[in-house]
This record gives structure tokens, sequence and C-alpha cells, in this order.
């Protein structure tokens, strides 16, 4: 696990990270070292977020490492799509028993790549590492080298244990894995000045092919995806690009970063959701590849093709506009998708009530606050019951969000529309733009909501659920409204931690008492941000907003008395 610690420790570091931006050397060296304890990786640990990023990689056999539990958890739970192979959909995992705990993987490991390479013939295969044997002490590293060695293929180990932390943690790690053992070991056939990397991008419902003909119109080729619909020997020649885009994710920064130190590839930060971000997208791509040697007639050739596709865009979602004057709209979704969406959304004429912000970097708020305006409600940790509230209380006309909160929705009787990774319509690009305009538009004028808001003909006022669960929820907002000091209790135990259990309280009261001025410090205290990490920012928030630094609360409970 040493140069796991190392690998984890680097990552960690990112300088393009905007989390590291202001940080000094001490505290970007320390800052997020503390490893996870099993099963503290809430909403997803290092090996899912692994598997999720490399996973569309359409030929190329993903072959799990473990229990046959961990490939069954994550296995094709992204709505990915490939125009060529469907190797990546079948499902290969070692299926590790007890005998193996004891006396080990590592045979099982060889030999499950020799039966993939002698019935599939792939052209290499990622071995992803598990908790269980990276606990027991798999030296996968070794066997995938012997059987690289053995059968001539690529064998590629995946090092991202479920325990050493998070999802993102677990995409940036598969980076890690293409930059030490794919990219750069396979020459393209042929290179041309228009040659572009795409990273971060995993191809949802076929998203990338609303956005490939425009590039393939303007003469740009995608040398390489990674990963969506992408190919192993694309990504292994990656390297020979001449810039490369990183679509509205940080997930695979230290990816982009790390091709331009070694390769002079530039990148830049886009997003191919809504009209003028599109735009903007390609107008950056033009002007990189012209910095890298393209002629200068790129730029007036691109320009023309965006006005003609911004044209044909706002033509037909014109017609919608008057249909969404007045209608509001509430956005569960987290991290990039927090602004890229918001600006589609506004192009479209909608009104944004809040946004949530709970997986968003401090760069995605920035973005949000310039898109709404400073007064933005960025929704930090919005409960069930508030969701619902706000929406019966007419506050949002449709709620966009991922599965996970859709029956809220539902059950509040009001419309709601999936836009995170199991949806299967493409939102990217222009023609994905006017997409999800006509399906907003077909939820929200569904006539079958007219129909179950109707009370049922036996049901009597105040008495259903819906009834009974507003009316709590008023009078518990009555009753902290007359007792302040039982609504800042209320506020203080709002959880902040929720892997550890911290509340707001204990992580003020501990920055007060002990005058603390650094995340870490907040952890060392509180343990807060001992799990999976994603409260770090929210703290550092907290930190921001100045508690006073004063005596001890021991001491001024003493006083007040």
């Amino acid at each position: 696990m040493t140069s796991l610690s190392a690998t984890i420790q680097d990552v960690f570091n990112e300088p393009s990270c905007a989390k590291n931006a202001n940080k000094s050397e001490a505290e970007k060296k320390k800052g997020c070292t503390k490893q996870l304890q099993p099963g503290g990786a809430a909403g997803g640990c290092a090996f899912d977020g692994a598997k999720i990023a490399l996973q569309p990689f359409t030929d190329v056999a993903h072959l799990v490492h473990g229990p046959i539990a961990c490939e069954g958890n994550s296995w094709d739970n992204r709505g990915a799509a490939s125009s060529g192979s469907d190797l990546w959909r079948t499902s290969f995992t070692t299926d590790m028993n007890e005998t193996d705990v004891v006396f080990g993987g590592e045979k099982r490991l060889f030999k499950s790549c020799r039966e993939i390479i002698e019935k599939y013939d792939p052209p290499a295969i990622f071995v992803y590492q598990t908790c269980v044997p990276a606990m027991i002490g798999d030296d996968i590293n070794a066997v995938c080298k012997a059987a690289s060695e053995k059968f001539g293929k690529p064998v590629i180990p995946v090092n991202a244990p479920g325990f050493v932390g998070p999802k993102n943690l677990g995409n940036k790690l598969a980076g890690e894995a293409l930059l030490d053992h794919v990219i750069g070991t396979v020459e393209p056939e042929y290179t041309t000045p228009y040659d572009i990397n795409i990273i971060g991008e995993f191809n949802l419902s076929g998203e990338l092919w609303q956005v490939k003909p425009l590039l393939d119109e303007l003469g740009i080729r995608v040398l390489s995806c990674i990963s969506g619909d992408g190919r192993y020997n694309e990504v292994a020649a990656s390297h020979r690009a001449k810039a490369s885009m990183m679509v509205c994710s940080k997930a695979m920064i230290n990816v982009a970063r790390k091709m331009e130190e070694r390769y002079g590839i530039p990148f830049f930060e886009g997003s191919f959701y809504g009209i003028e971000d599109s735009s903007d997208s390609l107008r950056e791509l033009a002007r990189l590849l012209i910095s890298q040697g393209a002629p200068e007639e790129l730029m007036a050739r691109t320009e023309k093709l965006i006005a003609r596709e911004e044209a044909r865009a706002w033509a037909a979602i014109a017609k919608y506009k008057p249909r969404f004057k007045g209608k509001k709209v509430l956005l569960i979704t987290g991290g990039v998708k927090s602004w890229s969406v918001v600006a589609a959304l506004q192009e479209a004429g909608l009104e944004l009530v809040g946004t949530s912000v709970k997986k968003s970097t401090r760069e995605d708020k920035e973005r949000i606050k310039e898109l709404m305006g400073q007064d933005a409600h960025l929704i930090e940790d919005m409960t069930p019951r508030e969701m619902y509230k706000m929406l019966k209380d007419a506050k949002a006309d449709i709620m966009l969000s991922g599965g996970r909160s859709q029956f809220i929705a539902l059950k509040a009787t009001m419309p709601w529309l999936d836009i995170n990774q199991e949806r299967h319509h493409a939102y990217m690009g222009y023609i994905g733009m006017v997409k999800l305009v006509k399906e907003i538009d077909k939820t929200l004028y569904n006539p079958v909501w007219e129909q179950v808001r109707k009370p049922a003909p036996w049901a009597k006022p105040g008495e259903s659920w819906q009834d009974k669960a507003l009316a709590q929820i008023a009078a518990e907002e009555a009753e902290l409204a007359a007792d302040p000091v039982k609504a800042e209790q209320v506020r203080r135990a709002k959880a902040v931690c929720i892997c550890k259990s911290v509340s707001l309280g204990a992580i003020e009261d501990a920055i007060r008492d002990f005058g603390l001025t650094s995340v870490e410090g907040v952890r060392e205290k509180t343990n807060a941000s001992g799990g999976c990490g994603a409260c770090a920012l929210r703290i550092e928030e907290i930190l921001e907003a100045g508690v006073v630094v004063g005596q001890p609360t021991e001491l001024q409970n003493v006083a007040a008395e």
C-alpha cells in the first residue's frame, strides 16, 4: 500500500484543484492526507469512482478483483453509450471467497486474466483492486505485470480499494492508472493539427454524439475521449493531441494537468450544456488549436458554424419561452451541474428558485453567483421535508434532480425531470439544449398532474397524509419562530459532517474554544471531515463566517450563570 499512499498524497496535492489554490504549502501537504476508515465513504467509495471513470472504455475487459458484490454494485450503473464494442457491458469478477481470503487471491486473479484473454481477446484488461484483496495483501501490480508478459496483452492495475477515500478520489486514481500505464504507450497512425482530447466526458445517453458532428464539420478530430465511447488504443495514443478540453468535471483534472506538463498539451475547462456555453467551448478549442499551429482560418469557420447553430437553437426554443414565463425550477444536483445547467435553464426563460451545492467546489459556487446574482439561493443540504414543502408551497413548479429525489416530487404531485447519469435523454450541445427544453415542457404540461392533484371522492379536508404533513411542518415552524432559544438549538444541531455525526454547533464551539483557523484544525478537534471529506468546503465557509474567538464554552456558561 506504500505506492498507493504516495499516489493518493500526490492526487491530494493537485495544484490545479480549486480547493488547493489558496492554501499554503504546509496546508497542501497535510490538509487531505487522512485516509478513511472502512465504511466511511458515504455516497460512493474509491473503487466505485474508479469503475465509473474507466468503464466507458468500450473495448476493454473490466475485471473486478474482489467479492462478487463489488462488481454487482458498480456494473452498468451509469448511462454511458457505445458506438462499437459492447465488451464493457460484460461483467467480469474474480468472485473471491473465504478460501481466497485465507490463502490469497493472486492465483485466482491470474487465471481470470488468462480466461478473459482466451475467450474474448480484448486489447487490454483493467484490473480493479477492492477492499478485501487490498487488506489481505494481494499484489495486483505484480500479477498484472506477470499476466502482461505471459499473454502479450496490457493488463492494467487500478489501485483504488474502497476504503482509501470517496468516489471523487477514485476518479482521480483511475486517471493515475491511465497516466502510469496507458497514455503514451501507443503511437497514432497519423496526426493532424486539429487533434484534441476530451477529458471527463462519459457519453451519458450518447451526449458526445450530439457534439461530435460539429467538431467533424470543423475538421477537429477527437483523438481520444476519456472515457465516453473510448477505445484503449485511442487513449494510449492521446499524448499526441494538440489540445484538451476538460468537460465540466474536476474528476480527472490530474490527467489534464499532467498531460500538459508531460506532453505540452494545453487544456481548458468547458461545458457543452446550454447555447452560450457550447459556443464558448467551440471558440476556446479553436483558439487553443490555432495557438498550437492550426491555420488561423479555423476561427472564422468556427464563428460561422456557431452563428448557424445558435440561430437554429434560439428559433427552436423561442416558442417555449412564453409557456415558461413565470415558471420556477428547483435544481437538486451537484458538482458542475449546479452551475452548467443553470445557464441552460436561464436561456430557456425559466426562473431558478434554488440550486444545490452539496458537491460543488468554491469555483462552482462563484459561477452560480455570476449567473444568478450574489443573492442566489444556494442549498447546502435540503432535507426531504424541506424539499417537499418548497414544492407543495408552489415555490417551484418543477424539480430537476437525480433519481434519488424523484419520489419527493411525486409525493408532492409536482413535475420532476431526471438530469443525472441515469437519464434516458441527451442534453449536450445545441441539439441537446432544444431537447432539454422540450422535455421540461412535456413534463410541466403533462395532464397527469392535474388529475393526481384532485382529492379522492372520499377524502375529507385536512385528513390526508399530505395535509397532516404540511400541518406538522407549519406547527414546527411556528414553534421555532416563537422560541428563539429552541430555534438556535435546532440550528446548532444541524449535521455538517454526516460520516462522523458532527453538528454545526460542535464545530462552531471548537472554532471558538480553540481559536481554529483551518479545516485540519477542526478535523483534529471534532473529527469533522474525517470521513468522506465532502464537508470540508462547508467547514471552510463556517470558518470564513467568523465565529467569534473568545472564552472557552465552559467559562462562558459559568459567566452566564
